[in-house]
């Protein structure tokens, strides 16, 4: 009943007209934004972030919220329509939606999609409302020996499933603990890493590091593929919805994927390709229509929309009541978070009631905003993809410039991006994956913080961290990841090596 009375007061939060103004921006923004193939959510989410600094913090993280979701589903547009996903999650949805599209069926995808879209997000938020005030009490009795190895945990999660393999995750991570590094000292007052340039006596910012590694990465790559931005499939409005055969055949798969989402977004790191995949791979075994599979069907097009968006809203769990993002673009939102003064974990719901339970209530009008806006705006979205490349990347590039110098007014920021930026394609070009690079600068200070209050409290004494039975647990559970996740890249490159030779020997 708690729980009920507290969501009422989030909704009357995310009702008040300012907020429910910046949670419809941030729909609309986000939904723009992730139409746009190669551009994603965590370029979104950079590019709206230097706007939120004249806001509140409940309106900010509504709309940074918003965008996240909105570009998610907004990514899957331009997956059906032209094959090329939007976002990573995209491209599962891309299997079943482009088939369909080829077949003269795409407004039946895209129909489905915002229909998925909508039932995963709203049971994502029924989940956030029910399990994150246990999870926060009982992250209460957590101390920093428990938080470090919360945070380790993350890390290492976030890099053993890094698609270059848990070597190369690792070796993001560290990169970007030392990138965290840079500046002053706040115990010591000593400079770090600054090289003796001025500008960087007070480290780099999240927003720099974010827009430089997947706003102008993103950019370079998706100018080497050549694409023309020009879509071939026509959207018959005639045929906007499914047969009443595929009607009945939407909830199971719905349900199925939102449930599968929902686990794998609450755990740390995972994020939603992963949830969408084993969500597809599932549904590909279990569902009636499993032989029909591949040719376009509606029920493959619903299962990853649904565990994508459930993903992406369960994703607020781990960030919010322990402090660690549940997905690369959660990695912002505690960076936003900071920014205001505000740190999350336990005392979150708390010391900041209105800003939590308005924020999951605005999972829900935003959910109802993105079904209402979508379908009747598919058509616009249609014509938007048939803007030339040519027009759009230099319009996106200058966008982040501007967003990059309001930080400081310091033309050296926008330098340091576009350095970030090449430096992030050529990473990428060696499959070195951004993502465990952004988790390690945001949670390398906390980790820090962490590690040294731990110190102090047992007296420079690491077995402190296997004496709690919290934190043991956790750094065995880290250090089983770990090990799986070499093996697994040893396999992998066993395999290879393997078939490299039958291939030579033949």
């Amino acid at each position: 009943m708690d729980i009920l009375a507290s969501f009422g007061q989030g909704l009357l939060v995310v009702l008040e007209p300012q907020n429910l103004m910046y949670c419809f921006i941030g729909v609309f923004l986000g939904t723009f934004i992730g139409v746009l193939p190669g551009i994603g959510s965590m370029a979104a989410i950079a590019m709206i972030l230097p706007l939120t600094f004249y806001l509140d913090p409940t309106p900010a993280i509504i709309m940074i919220a918003a965008v996240f979701y909105g570009a998610e589903y907004g990514g899957s547009t331009a997956a059906i329509l032209m094959n090329v996903p939007g976002t990573p999650a995209a491209s599962i949805t891309a299997i079943e939606g482009h088939a369909l599209a080829k077949k003269g069926r795409a407004g039946v995808a895209l129909f489905s999609t915002a229909t998925a879209s909508f039932g995963g997000g709203v049971f994502g938020m029924i989940v956030i409302a029910f399990l994150s005030p246990s999870l926060a009490k009982l992250a209460l009795s957590f101390g920093p020996a428990d938080y470090f190895a919360v945070i380790l945990l993350g890390l290492v999660a976030a890099s053993a499933v890094s698609n270059g393999g848990a070597l190369k995750g690792i070796a993001m991570v560290v990169t970007g603990l030392m990138l965290g590094t840079i500046g002053i000292d706040l115990t010591t007052g000593d400079l770090r890493f600054t090289m003796g340039i001025p500008e960087l006596r007070d480290g780099v910012h999240i927003v720099i590091v974010a827009m430089g590694l997947f706003g102008v990465t993103e950019l370079i790559a998706s100018i080497r593929t050549n694409l023309k931005g020009k879509s071939d499939v026509e959207v018959d409005f005639d045929d906007l919805y499914p047969s009443k055969e595929e009607w009945k055949s939407l909830p199971a798969p719905i349900l199925r994927g939102s449930a599968i989402g929902s686990f794998f977004g609450a755990l740390p790191g995972t994020g939603q390709t992963i949830a969408a995949a084993i969500a597809y791979a599932v549904e590909k075994r279990v569902s009636p229509w499993r032989k029909r599979f591949g040719t376009g069907v509606v029920p493959g097009v619903a299962v990853p929309e649904a565990a994508n968006n459930a993903a992406t809203q369960t994703a607020f769990i781990p960030t919010l009541t322990l402090g660690v993002p549940g997905s690369p673009p959660m990695a912002i939102v505690i960076g936003a978070l900071m920014i205001y003064g505000i740190t999350p974990g336990p005392r979150l719901l708390t010391e900041q009631p209105d800003m939590f339970w308005g924020l999951v209530a605005s999972f829900l009008v935003g959910n109802i905003m993105l079904l209402v806006l979508n379908v009747p705006l598919i058509g616009m979205w249609v014509r938007l993809l048939k803007i030339p490349y040519k027009y759009m990347y230099p319009t996106i590039i200058v966008l982040i410039c501007m967003g990059v110098y309001s930080l400081n007014n310091n033309v050296f920021d926008i330098w340091l991006t576009l350095v970030i930026g090449a430096a992030g394609y050529i990473m990428r070009l060696f499959r070195f994956e951004p993502a465990p690079l952004l988790l390690g600068f945001v949670l390398g200070p906390i980790m820090e913080e962490q590690l040294r209050r731990t110190m102090l409290l047992s007296r420079g004494d690491p077995m402190v961290f296997l004496e709690r039975p919290i934190s043991a647990t956790l750094i065995a559970i880290t250090v089983g990841i770990l090990i799986f996740g070499l093996y697994s890249t040893q396999r992998k490159r066993r395999q290879t090596r393997a078939a490299q030779q039958n291939s030579t020997g033949r």
